[in-house]
């Protein structure tokens, strides 16, 4: 078969596309399709080859944030089966289409009608489609398409997590790391510079520092010191386009607290002090405060006190209040003015917790001297005992001595003293004192039988300040004398048997003294020689028996008969 030798023309889509880069520089480009011809090769038959159909693409691109009057374009479709004649009618399906974007049928102009934001979607997938108007068929394959909305530097670098509050240790080497802060930039990172973000300190040097590519802070200085400032404020800077100019900037601040290490030691402001202290102070009391002063916060300046030398070691001590990091001085022994009149003490105050990597700035302790002024208080007068035990007899004249008391003021103005015996509304008077002596006098006859001791509270005050009281106690025992005769310890009714036998005992009597052991038994029993001898009875001491009192003995006769009794420390009778 002879294939004639004619021209083939294959209908071709071509996307002329509007492509508008680098912040306003226009660039079109299209791609030519060209009719695909067949040779005539001398000698040979003309063969007709058939073209390859289907649509052929470049990508769209359209600028986000356009902000102009008119649509703004994006590119065109175009086949080269379209003679002009407006036979071919372009469709646009896909997302956007329509709204976003809309075609001219006839031409196949494409614009973009919104402006659109990259940040919000990156790029939009359609399909277009030529057919033939006037039967309605398809020239060309559905063919898809995007249309990729490109990148302007509309976003400036932002901090999420700021504001910061961070904290490095004082006296930190130079370069310590401090925190690292990061900006996001919502741009397009895959495309130029605009999302290419630099960082740089804008607030803080020369302090801190901060690496431009990581946004890395450091420290800049040696041996920062808290105590001379504590808290830095560092604002830190991100700009896009690589920081160049007409890159957009956004900030945040670092606050940034030095925190306290152990490199300062306590210090008393004064090296000498002076305290008075009354000599009535109570042993175990607080009698003062004294405190040194540490630069260092938290258990930094945590410290202990302690007495290290002086001639008042033994007299006070010394502890620590752990909340105020004061040192508390006590009374361990009582003052007397009239001794001493002045101590002194060597105290020192040192940390408990220590940094060694700062022993070079030490010792972390400090001492002062404290002069302890005894202050002289007007005491009441001293009594020269703290009770007195004195004796007298009973039945002594009044106005007997029984004793002195002594009192005297322990000031060094040894003022006079004066006596008295305290005595309440209803207590019987049995004493009194000499007012200026202490000589206590019996005023009544005592009895030691209804009496044999008495407690009096004797008074002392001085005559200069008569306010100032002292007291003792006088205990005063009465001495026994024999003024009491025996007495039968009871009234006795004997009972003797009629046919009872001679020198049977029939019954033992007892007999008791008022008077104290000394002035009693032994004593002798015997009948009464003034009444007439009854030959029936006889009394005899139990000699082998303990001393026991004597009385009169009285025996009759009885009709009934009752056994004997016998008490082995009494007398018999027989």
């Amino acid at each position: 078969m002879k294939i004639t030798s004619t021209s083939c023309i294959c209908p071709v889509l071509v996307c002329l596309c509007f492509v508008q880069r680098c912040y306003g520089t226009a660039h079109h480009s299209s791609i030519k399709v060209t009719r695909n011809q067949t040779k005539h090769i001398e000698g040979e038959t003309e063969v007709h080859h058939r073209p390859k159909r289907g649509w052929v693409w470049n990508q769209f691109f359209v600028l986000e944030e356009h902000m102009g009057p008119d649509p703004q374009y994006v590119g065109k479709l175009h086949s080269n089966s379209d003679k002009g004649d407006g036979s071919v009618k372009y469709i646009l399906t896909g997302e956007g289409a329509g709204t976003i974007f809309i075609i001219d049928d006839t031409t196949g102009d494409i614009h973009s009608t919104k402006s659109l934001d990259r940040e919000q979607k990156t790029h939009y997938v359609l399909h277009a489609q030529a057919i033939d108007r006037r039967t309605n068929k398809p020239l060309e394959p559905e063919s898809e398409f995007i249309i990729k909305v490109q990148d302007i530097n509309d976003n400036a670098p932002k901090f999420t997590d700021g504001p910061y509050i961070v904290t490095v240790p004082e006296m930190s080497d130079m370069g310590t790391s401090v925190l690292q802060v990061t900006a996001t930039d919502a741009d397009d990172p895959t495309y130029g510079n605009s999302a290419r973000v630099v960082y740089s300190i804008l607030q803080g040097q020369p302090y801190f520092s901060v690496d431009p590519k990581t946004g890395v802070i450091r420290t800049a200085l040696h041996n920062m010191d808290r105590e001379a400032r504590e808290h830095y404020s560092v604002v830190i800077q991100a700009k896009d386009m690589a920081g160049q100019v007409g890159g957009l900037s956004g900030s945040t601040t670092v606050n940034i607290t030095l925190t306290d290490v152990n490199d300062n030691p306590p210090r008393f402001p004064q090296k000498h002090y002076q305290l008075y202290v009354p000599e009535s102070a109570q042993v175990g009391s607080a009698v003062g405060k004294i405190k040194a002063n540490d630069a260092d916060t938290g258990s930094n300046a945590d410290m202990t006190y302690s007495i290290i030398n002086g001639d008042g070691m033994g007299v006070f001590s010394i502890s620590t209040d752990k909340e105020t990091r004061e040192g508390i001085l006590s009374l361990k022994k009582p003052l007397n003015y009239e001794k001493k009149k002045s101590y002194t003490l060597n105290i020192e105050g040192a940390n408990t917790h220590l940094d060694f990597r700062f022993s070079h700035l030490g010792p972390f302790k400090d001492a002062t001297m404290l002069k302890i002024i005894v202050g002289d208080v007007d005491e009441p007068p001293l009594f020269s005992m703290p009770s007195y035990v004195m004796e007298v007899y009973e039945n002594a004249k009044i106005g007997t001595v029984v004793g002195t008391v002594l009192a005297q003021d322990p000031d060094s103005a040894n003022s006079l003293v004066r006596y008295f015996i305290n005595y309440n509304a209803e207590d019987d008077r049995f004493f009194n004192i000499d007012a200026n002596t202490g000589t206590i006098k019996t005023t009544k006859v005592l009895d030691r039988e209804e009496t044999p001791w008495y407690n009096i509270t004797v008074t002392a005050s001085e005559n200069d300040n008569p306010d100032l009281l002292s007291h003792v106690t006088v205990g005063i025992r009465v001495l026994d004398v024999n003024d009491n005769p025996p007495e039968l310890a009871r009234e006795y009714d004997i009972v003797v048997c009629e046919n009872s036998k001679p020198g049977q005992v029939i019954h033992t009597i007892s007999a008791t003294d008022k008077d104290d052991f000394a002035n009693g038994p032994r004593f002798n029993f015997f009948l009464d020689e003034h009444l007439p001898v009854n030959p029936n009875f006889t009394l005899k001491d139990n000699e082998a028996a303990a001393p026991s009192p004597s009385g009169f003995v009285h025996a009759r006769e009885m009709g009934a008969c009752g056994p004997a009794m016998q008490k082995p420390s009494c007398p018999r009778l027989v």
